[in-house]
């Protein structure tokens, strides 16, 4: 079997929760445990011998940071990886459907679609083998807590064959505990539902009158076609999607604080696929990931669930905890990171503390998401979370800042406690 596989990446528009960490970085290049988010997808793709080319779509402009990133997973996995660029948001079915002839280019038999904020061990091998010639469609699934179900799309499955009888997108009310997984396996006959959904749309959308530019916009908008909510129900029910359960980790990484548990399981993963990325020192404990070019003083206690990116400087005494220590940043002497991100070039000052809340997954729910979808509580306060230092931001010697946010380039004075530093 010849397979393809298609990554969605996002555009500017997409990813406003990730912020500020999206705001200098594409979110899909924001680092967890040393690479870019996207590099887990397109390492599990590459695993899988019948997948021929990797093929990652979005609307982010084709930047220097994009092109050299695809440049590395080329010379890394040998195998072509490729960029194409929307002309405006398509929406999840209306980008494959406009690149349908690059993507069916060297007649494969199939496709695996896949969003880039889910993470997962991937089964992609378990899913080609389980899908059967009456299975055009095949999605995977992963069952949550009942609170969680709305926030995602929920399948209704017949036990006895697997089939998808009926799908809502973020329901209003309770529907299913299984949901939409963000991994799917497609014949090309998907193309065939997506056009004529597109030509029914684009009929219904040509009351638009005149080529003013807000007309145009406005029906380049309408003519936007999501796969979830206007592509999926219209297939439920048919005998053609079926459900490829899980019954493993499983992550949705929306919010900039979801990356930090996604960086302690990716890290954790490591122990089994690449041992060799985590760093064995007398003053590392647990999983722990420090890039070479990292001047760790032998005083400082690291870890576990930490990486520590290029050009990080740790002084003596620090202590880091379950956090993210991005590129270029300076921990002075006795300072104390726990539960918390810090951005590119941040400064934090000796003796100074910077603390987040845990987030820890029930552990008999273990494929629960960890995203917190309100930012604040029916009060107005700001809810406990991961503390998010955004990039360039300078924290004075001796303060505390505790479950706070700070956008970027700030040079803080004093500390902060459940604040949005704007």
């Amino acid at each position: 079997m010849k397979l393809k596989a298609v990554i969605l990446v996002g555009g500017p528009e997409k990813g406003t929760r990730f912020r500020p960490l999206s705001l200098h970085l594409p979110k899909p290049l924001f680092p967890i445990a040393g690479f870019p988010l996207i590099h887990h997808h397109i390492e599990a793709c590459c695993k899988v011998e019948e997948i021929c080319e990797v093929l990652l779509i979005g609307s982010f402009q084709a930047n220097d940071a994009l092109k050299r990133f695809i440049s590395r997973e080329k010379k890394l996995f040998q195998k072509p990886i490729n960029y194409l660029q929307e002309y405006s948001m398509l929406g999840t079915a209306g980008c494959i459907y406009h690149f349908r002839d690059v993507i069916s280019n060297g007649q494969p038999d199939a496709f695996f679609l896949m969003h880039s904020d889910a993470y997962c061990d991937f089964p992609l091998k378990e899913l080609i083998d389980f899908k059967e010639k009456f299975m055009p469609y095949l999605m995977m699934t992963v069952k949550l807590p009942k609170d969680q179900t709305l926030h995602y799309g929920c399948a209704g499955i017949n036990n006895a064959t697997n089939e998808i009888v009926h799908y809502r997108d973020k329901p209003a009310s309770f529907v299913s505990r299984d949901i939409n997984a963000g991994v799917f396996l497609l014949d090309f006959s998907i193309f065939e539902t997506i056009g004529a959904h597109f030509q029914s749309k684009l009929t219904r959308n040509m009351s638009f009158s005149g080529l003013e530019e807000d007309s145009m916009d406005k029906m380049n908008r309408h003519n936007r076609i999501s796969f979830e909510s206007e592509v999926l129900p219209k297939l439920a029910g048919t005998g053609k999607l079926f459900a490829y359960r899980i019954n493993r980790f499983w992550l949705s990484i929306k919010s900039a604080g979801s990356a930090l548990y996604a960086n302690r399981a990716i890290l954790d993963s490591y122990r089994l696929k690449h041992p060799e990325l985590l760093t064995e020192q007398d003053n590392c404990r647990g999983n722990v990931y420090i890039h070479p070019t990292a001047e760790v003083d032998p005083t400082a206690l690291i870890g576990p669930n930490v990486t520590v990116a290029a050009g990080v400087i740790i002084g003596q005494g620090v202590r880091v905890r379950n956090s993210i220590i991005l590129d270029a940043v300076e921990l002075k002497n006795h300072s104390c990171i726990l539960n918390s991100i810090i951005g590119w070039h941040c400064v934090v000052g000796e003796w100074a503390r910077v603390e987040g809340t845990p987030t820890e997954l029930n552990p008999d729910a273990p494929n629960a998401t960890t995203d917190s979808f309100y930012l604040f509580d029916k009060h107005g306060k700001l809810l406990p979370s991961t503390t998010i230092l955004g990039r360039d931001v300078r924290v004075p010697a001796e303060v505390v800042i505790r479950n706070s946010i700070v956008m970027p380039h700030k040079e803080l004075h004093r500390g902060f406690q459940n604040q949005i530093i704007l």
